[in-house]
């Protein structure tokens, strides 16, 4: 593992929602469990003036609440990181000031120069702000050819919170503008279900056993589903989510990530630059569908009424007319050899009957079934493989075996593994060990430029124009409690398969 190099971490939308609720109680999990340098510190730029203790006093509560195991001794040393300034991050006079600070934490701390930006604001402001840093000439690594010392010159570098962008034009114009004031490498798109173990442990399995490997492909896998369901309803984010929907929220993003681990090719080594180049191969490779195969590829809808609010289009801050997604429902296929002819089905949605995101990988049947007349055997999905990625942490793998007895009977079974009961660890914050990497310059679980077009252009379709005929009818076609719109079911059916709707 790579050096944790001392920084300043300067979180842009300190006063924000993500800022408090996931990223200051991440960053102190991370104190208490030394991954930390002892000289990085932490700065929040916002536009409201509070001193450092105020601010401080603000997180307290969320890290109480939101970390995990909080000891107040620990808070007391991981709050002398924290500080505080006032400033609008989109305006040219907002950068003096915030350079000298940034000089005398510098010096105080002994972070040796190294800068951290996390773009914690909203999707409009990213330029802004990457263009008002790069005028100030905050960044200087890569644009000094020589150093006395190379290996005491500084870096900077930046996090890019999703959305990356609204659709294909403006990712590819946020890539540029990155691309002017930081190289490539210094660039970190986040994605926090990467920072999730079994995400991460989807690699293991798949190139660490031999016994998965050899039969993951178009030969042996009939199919692949990738869930991401929500009890909840669009909250107080109506404004927000009328302009996003499923699929920009949660399919291009992250279940895209997912799906990119599923899919890929194994790299030659386990190194960044490896697994994000296979990760760009995977996603170049997607199919995308013409405009007459879209509504054959897609089922979306829209949540009824129910007891607590109304239908979806029905609710303050959305328009009556909104064809606004809050379920979708996509498949995709990729023109390789490992996967040829092997469709993968993606979901997501709000206000469904169970909060659940995980993997179902349904193998095919056995070419010969010798037990087609014994009773028990031949059942629904007999081989299949379930990672449970939220809100448990679990492997589940069913096969085939007799019931024990007098005479030959079949039944299912499941052979499981439970991360927590096993391991005897509670899962941290996923931005926690995210930030780290970039601390230590580890791309190996951010997006790489290239990956991200792709994966904007490979769900355009569903997006644009295209998806007109697709989205009639949406408003209020599925209950809330349900699985989703019957035209999910239907999407499934066509192809003599079913979703994976156990409780």
């Amino acid at each position: 593992m790579s050096q944790n190099d001392p920084c300043i971490l300067v979180i842009f939308g300190a006063s924000g929602d993500l800022t408090s609720r996931k990223l200051i109680p991440a960053m102190y999990e991370m104190h208490a469990m030394g991954q930390l340098h002892p000289s990085t510190a932490i700065l929040g730029v916002s536009r409201t003036a509070k001193s450092d203790d105020q601010w401080r006093d603000e997180l307290e509560p969320w890290v109480r609440q939101q970390a995990k195991g909080f000891d107040p001794a620990k808070w007391t040393e991981f709050a002398r990181r924290v500080h505080y300034f006032a400033g609008d991050a989109v305006k040219p006079d907002c950068y003096p000031a915030l350079e000298a600070r940034l000089g005398e934490l510098a010096q105080q701390k002994g972070t040796r120069g190294n800068l951290l930006f996390f773009m914690s604001v909203a999707e409009s402001l990213y330029e802004p702000i990457v263009e008002q840093i790069d005028a100030a000439g905050l960044v200087v690594e890569g644009k000094r050819w020589c150093s006395i010392d190379p290996n005491a010159k500084s870096w900077q570098r930046i996090i890019v919170e999703k959305p990356f962008g609204h659709d294909a034009v403006s990712a590819a114009s946020l890539n540029r503008t990155l691309g002017r004031a930081f190289e490539e490498e210094s660039i970190y798109r986040i994605d926090h279900y990467l920072g999730k173990e079994l995400v991460q442990s989807l690699l293991v399995l798949r190139f660490a056993n031999s016994i998965f490997e050899p039969v993951w492909n178009w030969q042996y896998i009939d199919h692949v589903q990738i869930t991401a369901a929500e009890t909840v309803s669009v909250g107080q984010r109506t404004a927000f989510y009328d302009q996003t929907g499923a699929i920009r929220d949660m399919i291009q993003s992250h279940l895209f990530q997912v799906m990119a681990f599923v899919a890929m090719e194994p790299p030659s080594l386990y190194t960044p630059e490896n697994v994000r180049a296979e990760k760009i191969k995977i996603i170049d490779s997607i199919a995308i569908p013409t405009a007459d195969q879209v509504a054959d590829y897609c089922a979306l809808g829209q949540f009824a009424a129910d007891g607590a609010e109304g239908a979806y289009h029905e609710l303050g801050g959305v328009s009556p007319t909104s064809t606004t997604e809050t379920y979708a429902a996509l498949k995709f296929h990729f023109d390789n050899w490992r996967w040829a002819g092997t469709p993968f089905y993606i979901r997501s949605g709000k206000k469904l009957a169970a909060k659940r995101t995980e993997v179902v990988v349904q193998f095919k049947p056995p070419a010969a079934n010798l037990f087609r007349k014994v009773p028990g055997f031949g059942g629904e999905a007999p081989n299949r493989l379930v990672i449970e990625i939220a809100p448990k942490e679990r492997f589940n793998l069913r096969f085939e075996v007799k019931v024990p007895g007098f005479g030959l009977r079949g039944a299912n079974v499941n052979m499981q593994l439970d991360y927590a009961d096993h391991f005897k660890a509670e899962p941290v914050e996923a931005y926690g060990p995210l930030i780290v990497d970039a601390m230590r310059g580890d791309q190996t679980l951010f997006k790489h430029r290239i990956e991200v077009e792709g994966a904007w252009n490979a769900v355009m379709p569903f997006l644009d124009e295209r998806s007109a005929a697709a989205r009639a009818g949406i408003h209020a076609n599925y209950a809330c409690g349900s699985w989703g719109p019957a035209s999910a079911d239907e999407l499934l059916a066509r192809d003599g398969r079913a979703w994976r709707n156990e409780a």
